[in-house]
């Protein structure tokens, strides 16, 4: 089976199945090195404020965070998140060892529904291929899934192709907090989706040439903002790049999940540079047609880059000042300030 070129010139590691046994219990501090199992590290960590040290080397595993795992940090052991990697190849259509199939969240790699969860330095992916695997109809392949409030990634990379990074809720009615700084995200289609109050600032999203004859061949995000939400996806002082032809991908489009038809997707895209690889007369689209985006919370404000140009100006939509004043980090995060380990200026 092919493995996807993201993991190419990694420090290799060999994964053992590992157990809690091998962390001494009550440690603050676990390391876990090549050989040994970040699941068993989490399932050691007992109690709030624990700090997981993964050293260098490519760890293929599940990882689940259980919500009992409160304030937990998961970190590389270098500034370098290509240092270490997590990665499986689960799909929304895998099978599992009972016949039923993982479905969207269950494919993640990383998985999380713990309060106060810091990740960085690290690779989160999942390098399951479409190529592979023409049988399976349900290719959303999920590298992370979050869903805890005051989830904090730093400096993190997150890889796959569909549905890279789930920005999730505990429940309908929770606004959790998630807060992306100074990371790449790559992928194709809906890449960044979910419903969760999640502000990226200073990152990289990266869309991948997909071998594919139809246009658009990708969206970078699809929010699924509940409707009593003020706030959902904001991307400020970003960039998006891209590995395919020019105007090949849409910044966005809503999803309404079937489950959750009362959802009003929100995104804001400001202050952040946009590459020749967004469609700049018609940068979002509709995923379902009762659910058309003109009704949607779509909103940009002082973006530049060949992307960003507007030329019909109904198809991008702008706040104005005073609405981007209540579109800022701070009101979406409300009372939670993230403390950042290091400038990376």
């Amino acid at each position: 089976m092919r493995r996807r070129t993201l993991l190419t010139g990694l420090t290799a590691g060999v994964l053992a199945v590992g157990s809690t046994d091998a962390f001494a219990t009550g440690r603050r501090v676990l390391h876990v090195r090549p050989g040994d199992s970040v699941q068993a590290a989490v399932d050691a960590a007992a109690g709030p404020g624990r700090t997981i040290v993964v050293h260098p080397g490519t760890y293929r595993e599940v990882v689940n965070v259980p919500a009992e795992k409160a304030e937990l940090t998961i970190r590389g052991a270098s500034r370098d998140p290509r240092d270490t990697v997590i990665v499986y190849d689960n799909a929304n259509g895998t099978k599992k060892p009972d016949g039923t199939t993982y479905g969207t969240a269950g494919s993640a790699t990383f998985t999380s529904a713990a309060p106060g969860l810091t990740v960085r330095d690290l690779t989160l992916a999942n390098d399951w291929l479409r190529a592979d695997h023409p049988e399976i109809t349900g290719t959303q392949a999920v590298a992370a899934c979050t869903y805890g409030d005051r989830t904090h990634f730093e400096n993190v990379r997150l890889l796959a192709h569909q549905d890279t990074l789930f920005v999730d809720t505990t429940a309908l009615a929770s606004f959790d907090r998630q807060y992306f700084h100074h990371c790449h995200i790559e992928g194709d289609v809906d890449f960044v989706f979910g419903r969760a109050t999640a502000v990226f600032e200073d990152c990289h999203f990266h869309t991948l040439r997909r071998d594919v004859t139809f246009t658009p061949k990708g969206m970078v995000f699809a929010p699924s903002t509940a409707r009593a939400n003020p706030y959902g996806i904001l991307a400020v002082r970003s960039r998006i790049t891209s590995g395919a032809e020019d105007a090949a991908y849409r910044l966005a489009r809503p999803w309404v999940p079937s489950y959750e038809t009362t959802a009003w997707p929100s995104l804001v895209v400001r202050d952040s540079w946009i590459g020749p690889g967004i469609d700049p007369v018609a940068p979002y689209t509709d995923m379902r047609e009762q659910y058309p985006w003109q009704t949607m919370r779509f909103r940009e404000y002082r973006n530049s880059g060949p992307g960003a140009v507007i030329t019909v100006p109904e198809n991008r939509p702008q706040l104005s000042p005073d609405e981007a004043e209540s579109h800022t980090k701070e009101t979406y995060l409300g009372d939670w300030r993230p403390r950042r380990p290091y400038d990376h200026s």
